[in-house]
């Protein structure tokens, strides 16, 4: 007889729903940012996310960010640019 063992191990605490949300319709006007990490293509992917994004919703106001190291954290001025300055984030990275 085989048996398998799950590696996930038992959680303490129930998972808690994500329950952020931008509406990305084709009626809503929204600001998203799209944060390259610094691996290489990560602008790339992101010019065909870009590209993706605005034929399905055309009002879209697309601003582009790179950390330009993929080791390190994003600078606090580069957060907080992007948190005061647009209503959603998508984060990419490349290889």
């Amino acid at each position: 007889m085989i048996e398998y063992h799950s590696p996930e191990g038992v959680r303490r605490t129930p998972a808690m729903p994500y329950d952020l949300s931008l509406n990305l319709g084709a009626s809503s006007a929204a600001t998203l940012a799209l944060l390259a990490n610094g691996f290489p293509d990560s602008v790339n992917f992101l010019d065909a996310v870009e590209n993706a994004l605005l034929s399905r919703c055309p009002r879209l106001v697309i601003k582009r960010f790179d950390k330009g190291n993929a080791s390190i954290t994003a600078p606090a001025e580069l957060v907080a640019e992007m948190v005061n300055g647009c209503d959603g984030l998508i984060a990419a990275y490349g290889h």
